[in-house]
């Protein structure tokens, strides 16, 4: 398949390197050759130094026979023209565009979308990506990580083991032996910094970052049974009210549960338009590291504190001033994945990475065929692949103990007619069952081979 991508920032690169690896034709584009340069220098790619939008650019990207475009450029309006261009002059069958702006992403100007106004097929929002991954956080806050996979019936957590985990140094396949009728798999570790898919005679030790599929129903035992509390919230406090900050808000206010959220903005522009846009949620204005605001808000009893700026030194010092002044547990959105080992040495719960969530939405349209969901864990040190098995894919009508995965895969659950199971050797991958397969980056392009992504896929 041959891709264009316009933007060579974080996302642009990943979405390449992605791609790339998986024997695309892809061609990167951005007006900074810097950024260019380095897409070239660190991936199979071809670069392109030059404004995505015009035409003659495209065209010397090889937009005549290219079968994607992606436009991933900082501007909503460049992406937009560059989608219409495409369209209008090369024909190029599918377009994908991240629009920030939410006047773009208003539901009643959908139509502006139309092949027949802006020809974009996919409209991408990392604001929109973002506030659902912070809900997500908050509805397991005693997890530095969640994702839903299997139509929702599965979640793959990251947990963080404490020194009172009722089962540290127990083999992971005793662990199956002891909670046999528990649908939940360890399927990586991550130890002293190094994320590892483990054997079934590793053991667990205090200190590791472990990563676990399980049921949805069983959540909840699975946090248990690793040392966490199933925690309520009932009262959140929102660092940031601007669009990530405001979209969480509304959803908080549509939950079944009564939750209280308070919301501090430093914006009074901002904060007046979240007032105006909220009902029942009360916002104040002022700095989120002032400790007065944090104590009028009522840091000091609150279940969650969220810190959404658009400032990630904001959101980490906010977050450690929270807990420090009593919040339970903090989350942190973090843009730079440099900064993620601080988390926990400041004390910091769990984080929310727009370039990781927002990655993964665009992977997500960009399979086609049976692979269904793709999320990235880390930074980008391994992958969570869910796909539907094919009549013609190497392991159909196999038992798992048969196929040869490579020694960083792991079947983290299977879904047959509907039901979620946690696999086992003698497990039979049938035509039609839908897997979750957690994957180290290596070893992606083989998980590819195996799912006959080449053939039947692409």
């Amino acid at each position: 398949m041959k891709v264009i991508i316009c933007g060579a920032g974080q996302v642009g690169w990943q979405i390449a390197r992605h791609l790339s690896g998986e024997n695309n034709d892809v061609t990167v584009v951005d007006n900074n050759p810097d950024l260019v340069r380095r897409a070239t220098e660190t991936l199979d790619v071809q670069g392109l130094a030059g404004f995505a939008s015009y035409p003659d650019v495209l065209d010397r990207a090889g937009a005549r026979d290219a079968d994607m475009i992606i436009a991933a450029t900082h501007s909503d309006e460049v992406n937009m023209v560059t989608c219409q261009v495409a369209h209008s002059v090369f024909s190029v069958p599918r377009k994908i565009a991240r629009l920030r702006a939410q006047s773009y992403l208003n539901a009643i100007y959908s139509d502006l979308y139309r092949r027949d106004h802006l020809p974009i097929d996919v409209v991408i929002s990392p604001e929109r990506e973002v506030a659902n991954a912070a809900l997500r956080r908050l509805s397991s806050p005693s997890t530095f990580d969640t994702e839903s996979f299997l139509g929702g019936d599965a979640q793959i957590l990251g947990i963080h083991l404490d020194d009172d985990c009722p089962v540290l140094n127990t083999p992971l396949r005793q662990l199956s032996e002891l909670f046999s009728t528990l649908r939940a798999l360890v399927v990586g570790i991550r130890r002293e910094g190094t994320l590892f898919a483990p054997e079934p005679g590793d053991q667990l030790f205090a200190g590791d970052q472990i990563y676990v599929f399980t049921h949805v129903q069983d959540s909840s035992r699975t946090l248990e049974i690793f040392g966490k509390e199933t925690k309520t919230q009932d009262r959140v406090v929102i660092i940031g009210g601007g669009n990530v900050g405001l979209a969480v808000a509304r959803e908080l206010e549509k939950s079944a549960t009564r939750i209280r959220a308070k919301v501090v903005e430093m914006s009074r522009h901002n904060a007046e338009q979240a007032a105006d846009a909220l009902e029942r949620t009360i916002v104040l204005h002022g700095d989120g590291l002032d400790i007065d605001i944090l104590r009028e808000a009522g840091v000091d009893r609150a279940d969650t504190v969220l810190c959404v700026t658009d400032d990630d030194k904001t959101n980490l010092l906010a977050a450690v001033r929270a807990k420090t002044a009593g919040a339970k547990v903090s989350i942190a959105l973090v843009n730079d994945p440099t900064l993620v080992p601080l988390m926990m040495p400041l004390g910091i719960d769990a984080y929310v990475n727009p370039r990781t969530t927002t990655v993964g939405s665009i992977l997500r349209h960009i399979r086609h065929g049976r692979v269904r969901g793709v999320y990235s864990i880390g930074d980008a040190e391994a992958e969570v692949i869910e796909a539907q098995v094919l009549s013609t894919s190497p392991i159909a009508g196999r038992a798992l103990r048969d196929i040869d995965f490579p020694e960083g895969v792991i079947i983290g659950a299977v879904q047959k007619g509907g039901k979620v199971m946690r696999p086992t050797g003698s497990t039979r991958i049938e035509e039609g069952d839908a897997i979750a397969i957690f994957a180290m980056a290596a070893d992606v392009p083989a998980v590819e081979t195996l799912l006959q992504v080449s053939i039947d896929f692409f």
